[in-house]
């Protein structure tokens, strides 16, 4: 008899025990205020990295040296092609005209291809740190 009573004394116990979670546990709702500002920073990061200007790929170079000459290629170059986008780099103290950010180096094979045909010593290079 008594181990009966133990058993029933158990059962009810865990019953209680499950079932008083479950009456207890909270419900809630979250609301989010952001300041509008995020939703801009966003759109600039993903403009960003649809130039690639985030990523530390692979990008053609069509120039180094004078600034005169580097305008002068940079025209050249954005009269022929709008597929990818050119811009002069700085390093002291020569200028370097550079096409494109490629993720992957056969992106880069493919538009080298491409870029030789107007532009025979262009090749391609990793930047170690791209801005």
């Amino acid at each position: 008899m008594k181990t009966n009573s133990i058993y029933k004394i158990f059962i009810v116990s865990a019953l209680l025990l499950f079932f008083s979670n479950e009456a207890i546990a909270q419900q809630g709702k979250v609301s989010i205020d952001q300041d509008p500002k995020i939703t801009q920073l966003l759109n600039l990061k993903k403009n960003l990295e649809k130039e690639n200007k985030l990523s530390n790929g692979y990008t053609i170079q069509l120039y180094y040296g004078e600034l005169t000459e580097a305008n002068s290629i940079i025209r050249k170059y954005q009269g022929s092609y709008e597929s990818w986008p050119a811009s002069i780099e700085y390093e002291t103290p020569n200028y370097k005209v550079w096409v494109g950010n490629f993720n992957e180096r056969i992106e880069a094979d493919r538009a080298l291809i491409e870029i030789k045909k107007s532009f025979p010593s262009a090749f391609i290079l990793k930047p170690q740190n791209r801005k």
